[in-house]
């Protein structure tokens, strides 16, 4: 017997979940069909453990930073007790979403969805039908094919290990990478990080980019750029990563070459859904090629950053637009970070726009010396911010520092309300704070 309602959701993450409350109070029939953990990958295996195991960083690094400024005497990372933490955190999240989603009206089916030839979606053994169908798998972390790929562990593994081993690598530069070598380095192994080419993190500032390079090699971090890993093999306990005149044994080689989206086991190409390498095409009003299913989040093909936030927000316009909206999405500005000792943030327009087209102007300020900076000693502070010259607003920033991610919400907030600097600067802001810096940052 199939069972009917006004909308199916393929996903039960952060943009599923968010999305089948909207319906519900719409008083629409919903329901979610969810093969793994509700709740989806950041409030599980990503953002948020990451974030709670970046503590230990942190405190370790201001407490380094420190010595001989007041602060005397050494912490470290345990690890056990730091993933002890984080499980806490972690465990009841899968349960608790689904019994939200249950309480809230939301039927949960906690199998695998597949589109059949019908155009109906079964869910294990239950065949469902829905007036629209929204498509909101996400994505899991892509492996290299390469001779050895099996012995490669994922972000996932590295965010769930009981013990971490003395050497570990990572196969990638970008934002995955960098963030777990710095959470490694802290907590005591040898970290190697590897990537193909001499540009990682690519979408960033480059010469910001490099100075994170250099401090992470200070802190520990070994650094193989343009390196290219051709095989991995087993040798005793250890396994050896080799390439051109390259080989480097180490005690567990983690693949963070990025993520890749999950749309090639649900059967779209029985209902007429259009892909590329990069997800699910939508238009304007994230409506496949087929026009009774939709898409959101991480799945979908777009140049735009694949983060949570606009996972979010991308639920909150298709509960608009299944409640009679027929305006086309449009995004806000989207900061996006690295998180690490020092975090790298970026929203709006690149620096490198400033040098070749002539209605910008770029300020770089290094910030090492202030007074924020300096009370906890902090070795490496800087900034770049896009001026638009006749408009007299930001519209672009880089930030490299322990506090990149509260100044570059304060920025993005500038731009997306065309605030001239002549009004943030007469604001009054509580000082000496982060926010009160900003006034010279521009």
């Amino acid at each position: 017997m199939t069972k009917q309602y006004d909308v199916v959701i393929l996903g039960g993450g952060v943009a599923g979940g968010s999305l089948a409350h909207s319906l519900r109070r719409q008083h629409k029939t919903v329901a979610v069909v969810e093969d793994n953990l509700f709740g989806g990958t950041c409030p599980n295996r990503g953002c948020d453990p990451k974030k709670i195991l970046l503590s230990g960083l942190e405190i370790t690094q201001v407490v380094n930073d420190m010595q001989g400024n007041g602060i005397s005497g050494s912490v470290s990372v345990n690890w056990p007790d730091l993933m002890r933490h984080k499980r806490q955190y972690t465990n009841p999240i899968s349960d608790a979403t689904n019994n939200g989603l249950i309480s809230d009206g939301v039927d949960t089916y906690h199998e695998h969805a597949q589109f059949n030839s019908d155009g109906l979606l079964t869910a294990g053994n239950q065949s469902l039908s829905g007036d629209q169908y929204v498509i909101a798998t996400g994505q899991r972390p892509r492996i290299l094919d390469i001779p050895g790929s099996q012995f490669f562990k994922t972000s996932t593994d590295f965010l769930n290990l009981d013990d971490l081993p003395n050497d570990v690598t990572f196969v990638g530069g970008g934002y995955i990478g960098f963030e777990l070598a710095g959470i490694a380095r802290a907590a005591g192994a040898t970290v190697h990080l590897i990537h193909h080419n001499n540009r990682p993190l690519k979408q960033f500032d480059q010469q910001l980019v490099h100075e994170e390079i250099d401090r992470l090699t200070t802190l520990g971090v070994d650094f193989h750029l343009d390196t290219d890993v051709q095989e991995i093999t087993q040798v005793g306990e250890q396994f050896v990563l080799s390439g051109d005149n390259f080989k480097l044994p180490t005690d567990m080689v983690f693949c963070t070459a990025g993520r890749i989206p999950n749309v090639d086991t649900i059967g779209i190409q029985n209902v007429g859904v259009k892909t590329d390498q990069h997800g699910v095409i939508v238009d304007d009003h994230l409506q496949t090629s087929n026009p009774q299913i939709f898409a959101m989040g991480d799945v979908v093909s777009t140049k735009r950053p694949k983060l949570t936030p606009v996972a979010g927000f991308e639920a909150g316009y298709l509960a608009g637009y299944f409640n009679g909206s027929t305006d086309p999405i449009q995004f806000k500005s989207i900061p996006t970070i690295v998180f690490g000792q020092p975090s790298l943030g970026q929203v709006g327009l690149p620096s490198s726009i400033a040098t070749h087209d002539s209605r910008y102007m770029l300020i770089t300020n290094d910030m090492t010396k202030w007074y924020s900076y300096h009370r906890l000693n902090e070795p490496l502070a800087k900034a770049k911010v896009v001026i638009n010259r006749d408009t007299e607003t930001v519209v672009g920033a880089t930030v490299l520092s322990n506090h990149a991610d509260y100044l570059i919400n304060i920025l993005t907030m500038m731009i997306d309300q065309h605030m001239k600097i002549g009004d943030f600067n007469r604001e009054i802001l509580a000082y000496p704070t982060l926010a009160s810096d900003v006034q010279y940052l521009i």
